[in-house]
């Protein structure tokens, strides 16, 4: 059985990039547009990876990370942030959410900037899923 990975970008170009790429490569896919939408399908689906975009609309993937990673049923799917943000600028608001939360999250199983490049996303997804 196919390992099913979780798309969340607001993006529908990237969206339907990052899916087709992945499909093409024999994983299961589901796509979320927002971290709102994007907490609703990891519940019910349980991907093996997720991957996220940070800047989206309703409920951001700042936020979603923290709660997938703050939550003890859901803190062990591994994340991969694909954004524009870059990877540093995330990592200096998770430090600062840290400390005004007062709640360590641990750093993502891995972070592209985009555009992400074909090889790089997928030597990424075989680098994190066994």
């Amino acid at each position: 059985m196919s390992q099913r990975i979780l798309v969340v970008d607001d993006e529908m170009d990237l969206r339907t990039f990052i899916s087709t790429l992945l499909e093409s490569n024999g994983y299961r896919v589901t796509v979320a547009e927002n971290g709102e939408q994007g907490m609703q399908k990891v519940r019910e689906k349980r991907p093996s990876l997720i991957t996220l975009d940070v800047m989206m609309p309703k409920e951001s993937g700042i936020k979603m990370y923290r709660d997938i990673k703050t939550d003890p049923e859901l803190k062990d799917i591994p994340v991969l942030i694909i954004s524009g943000l870059a990877r540093k600028t995330f990592l200096h608001s998770q430090k600062v959410l840290d400390k005004f939360k007062n709640q360590t999250v641990p750093p993502p199983e891995g972070y592209i900037e985009k555009p992400p490049e074909p090889e790089e996303l997928m030597g990424e997804v075989r680098r994190i899923l066994p």
